[in-house]
């Protein structure tokens, strides 16, 4: 009796575990559409469905407003601007002849002709076809196409093709190297032209909203977003390319900004959150030759001014001074017995017989030590130009290319030895010949000129002449004739090679050093030669055919403004 009480006892206690621990499992069923005309079985129970992943509806019942939130918004506007500005942004694809430097050939007279083969000329090279890849935009109606200067440049052919897939044969119609802008005719019947809108550059601020459209190492129609970093920058024109070459053109009030620029969108357009042309993208600061957040764009302020010129006449009159000078700093004012918060420009030389020489403006004539470093002083200081105050060199150059004609008078507020004076200046068109002179930097001279066209030394660089892997320096890629470095028998490039889609002449001197002072890229050239003056000797250090030998080299001074 006791053993069935205890068996008794224990099956109650398993029940009561097992009623305690049951549940019911889910039940998972793979249902089928109902066939077509036919209505799927009524029941009478509800069914609950697996969850799954659905396309929601355009309009949600789950949305918190009908209002676009910040990122919506934000990402409509992105989306309209492109489909908006991208049909009117084009690909440009040039060739250009370049001559390729092969070894002299030692060959009897009457040596046969062996097809498919160019000999070289008198100088041991030929002519080849280089390609070429940028961007360009829609002008108007009228097949007038905008691109920068240096993607067409020396162009034998030029294709234009559009965002419907459309290419047509373009012909060069004007250049303006000062701007570094070109304009493009395309036959305007055979594609529907859509003309972008320009903006008042002039309106920027730093911060506003930009887009860069254009074709990076010839990706058509790429979009990039950014902002604007800062206003008022100068570019040299021999830069432009982001070669890092010296020059003695520049472009000023040129935007910056932090939208991705690569090789290829040169000559696209940065616009702003309507949709509106503010520049055309130009340049790259970068180490690496690709996108480092720094790109430049020239304004269409200068653009409303050069493209219509450069359509009726094929090219664009700029005005000009005839000085050369720089930035007043600090350090200078002190040495003139100037306030040393006094701002302005210090006219260095004057050139003869232009319009600031018959307007009597005085350059430099006196000498003195500012850091260790020879320095001219003595000439006027320009404050003001029709009563706007200027602060930099850059501010005259702007005002120039910005506000002014040929045959205008301007009214120059001057500081002359040390007392404040008007000058009345007639400006005259530049003539041809004449370059813009690059602003110069704090506490330097600048008026110097050497004339070569360089780039630094890279590893690209080093593999293509067969240097050293620790070689370092600036690469003279091309020679101003009867410039300093051409009157002392420096050599340029003589063989083109293609190195991030841009063509770069190899084969010339490699500068290693100034006086002694060790170079190791393009600035540090542009410094030493900046902070010289005309007639100064500078010795170069050159690598010629992988020997090292010394060059002294006349500076002579910069042509002029």
């Amino acid at each position: 009796m006791k053993r069935l009480s205890i068996v008794a006892s224990s099956l109650v206690i398993f029940t009561l575990l097992i009623s305690a621990c049951s549940f019911t499992m889910p039940t998972i069923t793979k249902t089928k559409p109902a066939p077509a005309g036919r209505s799927a079985p009524a029941s009478s129970e509800p069914k609950s469905s697996a969850p799954t992943a659905t396309l929601a509806p355009e309009t949600s019942s789950t949305a918190v407003s009908n209002d676009l939130s910040g990122l919506d918004a934000y990402e409509s506007t992105l989306t309209s601007v492109y489909e908006r500005v991208n049909p009117s942004v084009v690909s440009i694809e040039m060739t250009a002849k370049v001559k390729s430097s092969i070894p002299q050939l030692d060959l009897p007279d009457n040596f046969p002709d062996i097809p498919q083969f160019s000999f070289p000329d008198n100088n041991g090279s030929e002519e080849k076809l280089q390609q070429g890849i940028g961007s360009g935009f829609v002008w108007d109606k009228e097949g007038h196409i905008v691109t920068n200067n240096h993607v067409v440049d020396n162009a034998e052919s030029i294709t234009v093709t559009f965002e419907d897939g459309t290419s047509l044969p373009g012909k060069v119609l004007g250049t303006d190297r000062n701007s570094d802008l070109a304009v493009v005719q395309v036959d305007k019947s055979k594609v529907d032209l859509k003309p972008v809108e320009l903006a008042d550059s002039n309106k920027l601020k730093v911060g506003n909203l930009v887009m860069a459209i254009g074709n990076p190492f010839g990706l058509e129609g790429s979009f990039s977003v950014g902002v604007v970093s800062a206003l008022g920058r100068s570019l040299p024109v021999d830069e432009a390319s982001t070669t890092g070459t010296t020059g003695s053109y520049s472009i000023p009030d040129v935007i910056q900004t932090d939208a991705p620029i690569n090789p290829g969108n040169s000559g696209g357009v940065l616009v702003n959150s309507r949709g509106q042309v503010v520049g055309v993208t130009t340049a790259i600061e970068s180490p690496v030759r690709a996108n480092a957040g720094i790109g430049f764009a020239v304004p269409s302020a200068i653009i409303q001014k050069v493209v219509p010129a450069l359509i009726q006449d094929g090219k664009y009159t700029y005005t000009y001074l005839g000085l050369a000078g720089g930035t007043l700093t600090s350090d200078l004012a002190v040495a003139m017995g100037l306030k040393e918060t006094q701002r302005g420009i210090l006219v260095n030389s004057i050139n003869p017989n232009t319009p600031a020489d018959k307007a009597g403006l005085r350059g430099s004539d006196k000498e003195t030590q500012i850091q260790g470093q020879k320095v001219k002083v003595g000439g006027d200081v320009i404050t003001r130009i029709d009563g706007q105050e200027l602060k930099k060199f850059e501010d005259l150059v702007s005002y120039l290319a910005r506000s002014t004609v040929v045959g205008q008078v301007v009214t120059l507020d001057i500081i002359r030895d040390g007392k404040e004076q008007s000058v009345k200046v007639t400006l005259e068109a530049r003539p041809t010949a004449e370059k813009t002179a690059v602003p110069e930097e704090s506490s330097i001279k600048g008026n110097a000129w050497l004339g070569v066209s360089l780039y630094t030394v890279s590893p690209d660089v080093v593999k293509a002449m067969n240097l050293s892997e620790s070689t370092k320096g600036a690469l003279i890629q091309s020679i101003e004739k009867d410039s300093p470095a051409d009157k002392a028998g420096l050599h340029g490039g003589d063989k083109p090679v293609t190195i991030d889609n841009e063509q770069i002449m190899v084969g010339g001197d490699i500068i290693t050093a100034i006086n002694g002072d060790a170079v190791e890229n393009v600035q540090d050239v542009r410094s030493k030669i900046l902070r010289a003056s005309p007639g100064d000797e500078v010795k170069l250090t050159i690598l010629r055919d992988g020997s090292e030998k010394e060059i002294t080299v006349k500076l002579e001074e910069r042509p002029a403004q």
